[in-house]
């Protein structure tokens, strides 16, 4: 019997997946990628995470490779530290979207990403990593004079799965929404943007198909991504969702999952 060839292209996930619960990714990850990169194979970390959350990652894993940043919306030079691409959400597509989950849910509050930094309505509660960078508070309909590279939008008491349904009926037909949080914090990005999509872009560039991907992930998010890729492993830590719609499972993120595959698969 012949074996499988090396895949071409590692895609990764970081929080949930190579991030440990302490916020850290261990030496055994990080040689695993070592590896990766040493055997010729391009390395690429794919993420909800706005570009502006990269510098440690960068400075971690050795300013080495590209990172996929906000589920989609923005490829990141981490060698570079700057944004190198985007695929922005169209102003009025964003507004119709605002608009339709008003009208349809009580209690939503919404913050705006761009390229140049982080704006909120007076009710959003930002992450405390936010509170330096944050250039605006106002609502919502005012913060979105520009492209966004997401929107998210946050609900204090629904359970993370239920909004994301309800946001989803209410305006799918104008974005793409996802979630990658244990909170009621949606991610809304322009129609037809996803991980997968700006991955996809990037393996074509370099010759690389689907089935030379190997690609790990945790959460809703991470889905298209695995669902496009030929190998996609869900870590066990993953949603149930995750874990059900992707067939090879590997330990979590505690446990150096990730370093455990790409181990057997480049060693």
């Amino acid at each position: 019997m012949t074996a499988s060839p090396r895949p071409r292209l590692v895609a990764t996930d970081l929080d949930g997946t190579i991030v440990r619960s302490d916020g850290t990714i261990s030496d055994r990850t990080l040689a695993a990628l070592e590896a990766v990169e040493a055997a010729g194979a391009e390395v690429v970390f794919v993420t909800g995470r706005p570009p502006r959350w990269m510098d440690k990652v960068a400075e971690v894993t050795g300013h080495h490779g590209l990172a996929i940043c906000g589920n989609g919306a923005v490829v990141y030079d981490l060698r570079a530290e700057r944004i190198v691409e985007t695929h922005p959400m169209d102003v009025t597509a964003a507004r119709k979207v605002v608009g339709l989950i008003k009208a349809e849910i009580p209690d939503v509050c919404f913050a705006v990403e761009t390229a140049t930094g982080f704006a909120h309505e007076p009710a959003y509660p930002p992450l405390e990593r936010d509170l330096s960078i944050v250039h605006a508070v106002a609502p919502v309909e005012e913060l979105l004079d520009g492209p966004v590279l997401k929107l998210l939008a946050r609900h204090a008491s629904l359970a993370p799965d239920e909004f994301l349904a309800l946001t989803r009926a209410a305006a799918g037909r104008y974005a793409e929404f996802t979630h990658s949080s244990k909170i009621a914090l949606v991610e809304i990005s322009g129609l037809g943007i996803s991980k997968a999509t700006t991955l996809a872009s990037f393996a074509a560039r370099h010759g690389i198909t689907a089935a030379e991907v190997v690609a790990f992930g945790d959460m809703p998010n991470d889905l298209p991504m695995l669902t496009w890729a030929g190998h996609p492993y869900a870590v066990a830590n993953a949603h149930p969702a995750v874990l059900k719609a992707v067939p090879n499972h590997t330990a979590g993120n505690d446990d150096d999952g990730v370093a455990l595959i790409l181990e057997k698969l480049f060693s």
